[in-house]
Order: structure tokens, then sequence, then C-alpha cells
């Protein structure tokens, strides 16, 4: 009998770093604010992705997923690894959920992998895939926390992806087929749903820029699926409201303040343009703006997609809207790529220090998130930061991961989430990115985002300093 399967059956569990006052006192604890400070109601939790920590990838009558082809071919990720046991969560859910509870979070945010629902992206119900998620979501109600619910974290169907994924209009319906079944089996359970993850994410690095599964290159596919994913985003929402009528429904966006290189007119307008790319052209159709053909003209090529009423069908109106946010953009006027007439600036050319940048090589910015959390603020609707965490290169050294740069970034960002929050911003929780260390799509198992560290290998988790941090913080 394999290890994985004494943890799965209950005979030994993942062990883990527990607190202990020694532990305790040698933390900084060196802010100047408390968790009180953010409001009673204020909810705390952790997020993570179905692909990136489940594993399990053909188990249990699973279908395939455009990551688990993107990652068995060759020269996608990093050292050729893939997510086929990742973080092995399917077996191991009980003992890492209620690692969550003991971290004195308040909220398990978690997504469902659509091909282990509907092998096929339409037709026949995995049995034994719904029955998976019963158990997650009824351990998280076991220990006391709200599991929170994202329909879709970037694990398309392969088969769907075949008839063109998110470039065929058809997607519309398929996701609303989804949706229709996972809200009705889990809705009298879960009222906290998110309909879509970072949609200017997976668009545009899986169709436009092909860094990210399915890995397509091309400006007309990437024009398509803007528009299919967002028609799709306002239908899931609908379906939503219809089946779970007293649930809190939004959606989660990547975004990132933007500043122009120079007080000059041609870099302003470059970042103009980068505004409208990564910050409003996923939300401004939804709220019943449009979409911003002025600042961004090379999407008017979209328009050949859009046919009578998708205006209206655009349209959602969200409960909530999740703000995802890890770095700063300073955009400069060129010549290429021209799809923007803007390109970014190297994140290394900002600073002096390379301690200011991540693991990822991403510029540590935190007064970005007041930036991001003030701009989103004018569509009118309540606020949660639903991802934001940092990645460095971790230890394990004596049982212990002093991870003092996360620790560090997260104090940072949470003084400007309340910063914003004293400003009148309506800013109701955070979620880190994330629980455990997981598999990072491209970038393979080698950035380390999260407050437990995981060794790969024996499926050990180890609470790091800044998980230790938040558990102390956190206590009542």
């Amino acid at each position: 009998m394999t290890r994985r399967d004494l943890i799965k059956k209950g005979i030994i569990t993942i062990p883990f770093l527990a607190l202990n006052p020694l532990q305790l006192l040698s933390l900084p604890f060196k802010v100047d604010f408390t968790k009180e400070d953010f409001g009673k109601d204020f909810l705390w939790g952790t997020a993570t992705a179905a692909y990136q920590i489940e594993g399990a990838w053909d188990k249990d009558g699973k279908g395939i997923s455009i990551w688990d082809t993107f990652t068995h071919g060759k020269k996608n990720v990093l050292n050729n690894e893939n997510g086929d046991v990742a973080c092995d969560f399917y077996h191991t859910y009980e003992q890492d959920i209620q690692l969550i509870k003991d971290l004195n979070l308040d909220v398990f945010r978690f997504s469902i992998s659509w091909p282990r629902i509907l092998p096929n992206g339409i037709g026949e119900v995995n049995q034994k895939g719904l029955d998976f998620y019963h158990k997650v979501i009824d351990k998280c109600l076991e220990v006391g926390l709200q599991p929170w619910i994202t329909c879709y974290h970037w694990d398309l169907p392969q088969v769907l992806e075949d008839q063109g994924g998110w470039t065929n209009r058809k997607i519309i319906d398929w996701f609303a087929n989804y949706v229709d079944i996972i809200s009705k089996e889990y809705g009298p359970k879960v009222k906290n749903w998110m309909v879509l993850n970072e949609p200017a994410g997976f668009i545009s690095l899986g169709y436009m820029v092909g860094m990210h599964a399915p890995g397509k290159r091309s400006l007309k596919l990437f024009m398509k699926a803007i528009h299919y994913c967002n028609l799709t985003m306002a239908e899931g929402g609908r379906v939503l409201r219809k089946n779970v009528p007293d649930g809190n429904i939004g959606s989660t966006w990547s975004v990132s303040a933007v500043e122009p290189k120079k007080d000059k007119k041609r870099h302003i307008n470059a970042a103009r343009k980068v505004d409208a790319m990564l910050n409003r052209l996923f939300i401004e159709p939804c709220v019943g703006m449009g979409y911003p053909f002025d600042d961004l003209p090379i999407i008017k090529r979209l328009k050949k997609y859009i046919e009578p009423g998708d205006e209206e069908k655009l349209k959602f109106d969200f409960d909530f809207i999740g703000v995802q946010n890890y770095f700063r953009t300073v955009a400069r006027f060129s010549l290429w790529p021209p799809i923007m007439w803007a390109n970014f600036v190297d994140a290394k050319k900002l600073v002096d220090d390379e301690e200011e940048l991540t693991e990822m090589g991403w510029e540590i910015s935190p007064e970005g998130i007041y930036d991001v959390l003030e701009q989103y603020a004018a569509y009118g609707k309540p606020l949660i930061v639903t991802e934001n965490g940092a990645a460095f290169e971790d230890h394990l050294v004596n049982g212990r991961v002093h991870d003092e740069r996360r620790l560090k970034f997260y104090q940072d960002y949470l003084s400007q989430v309340l910063r914003a929050i004293k400003n009148g911003i309506d800013v109701r929780g955070y979620f880190a990115w994330t629980f455990m260390d997981n598999f990072e799509w491209a970038e393979g198992y080698h950035p380390r985002f999260g407050l437990v560290y995981n060794d790969f290998e024996t499926q050990t988790r180890t609470i790091k300093d800044s998980g230790l941090w938040f558990q102390a913080f956190l206590k009542e």
C-alpha cells in the first residue's frame, strides 16, 4: 500500500508545523494595524485552483482538460512538469481543509474542475466528480469554513477545445449547461460563487500569446475569444442567479495599476491603451459601459463577431467584484507590439535592488493595490481581494520556513488595503494566494506562493512563517 493510499484511508495524516509560543515570539509582528481595524465582518481567506492542487488527473472518470494536454506536450512548461499529481488534494482534502481552518481563516476559495464533472464537456455527468466536491464542501462546513466556488479556473475540457473552445460561440451554451449542473447540485450548501477567474489572463495567454493552454497564437482567435468570453461570463451569472437566488455572485478580474514611463503624451496614451487591455476589456461590457473601443482601437476587429442583442447579453449585475493584484505595470510608447502600440517596462528596470522583485520577476508595489481598488470602486460594487500574494525562494530548514520577504509583502499590501477601507472604499475581504505551494502553470513547481510549504515528493505540509503570522494575527 502506497503512502497516498495510507493517507486516503486515514491511517496516516499529513504532518504540519503548529504554532507554539516560542515561534510566535520569533515572528516579526511590526505592523500598526489589527484584525479589528478591517471590521468585524471582513472576510479572511485563501484561494486555490483545481488543476494546480488536485492531481488525480485521470482518476474516477475525470475527462482530459486543456492543461492536461498542454503539460503533456514538450517544452510547454518549465522542466516539462505537469499537474498529474500536483498537491494530491484529491486524496488529502480533509487534512488540508482542517489546516486552512487551523490558520484561523474564514474562507476557502476553490474551483471546480469542469472535466471532472462533465468528462466530455457536455452530456453525461460524472457522479464521482460531483461526489468529490460534495465532500470538499461538507468538510469546509464541518470545520467552520465558508466554501467559495470558482466555476472556471482555466481547465477547459479538451473535447470542447477541439471544437474551438473559447473561440466558438457555442461556449456560451456549453458553459451555461455546466454552471446549471453545479449550481443546482451545490447551491443549497454554497452561497458564494465566482463565475470566471481572470478572463484577461486565460484569453490573452491562451489564444494570443500562446504561453498557456491551449497554446494558440492568433489575433483573430483572440478577438473572438474576448467577445465570447464576455458573453459567457454574463450568462454564467444569470444561471447562478436563477439557481441560487439567495447567492452572493461575483467574478474575478486581474488588475494592475498602470503608469506611463514619463509624463509625456505618447507614454500617457500608451498607458491608456494598456489599462484598457489589462483592466477594462473584460469588466466594462459587463457593467453596461461597452467595449473601450476609443482607447484601444485594435479591438474594433471584434465588432464582426457582435450579433444583434449582444450588447444587452454582455451585461450582468454582479453582487461583488473580485480584484486580483500582483504587480504594477509601467507603459511606454512603442511601435511594437502593434496590438497596443505600447509595451511594458521590464520590472528589473524599475527597481534599484532586485530584493524589490518576486521570484516571478514582478515588482513589489504595495501602493499598486490601493490604486486598483480605487479604480475598480468606480464600478459601484463591493470589492473583495480574491487573490494577492508573492513567490519567493523558500527553504525548509530544521522544520521551519523563514519567509520574511513574503511576510513583509503581506503586511505592506494589507496596510494599503486598510488604507482603502479607511478612505471609504468598500472592500469586504482579502484572500491570500495561495494556501500551499502548487503547480504554477507554465512555471511548473519552481515558484512557491504558499502560506504552507509543500514537499512535492512526500506531500508533507509545513506552515511557513507567513502562515504562522496569519494564524496569530487572526486569532480571536
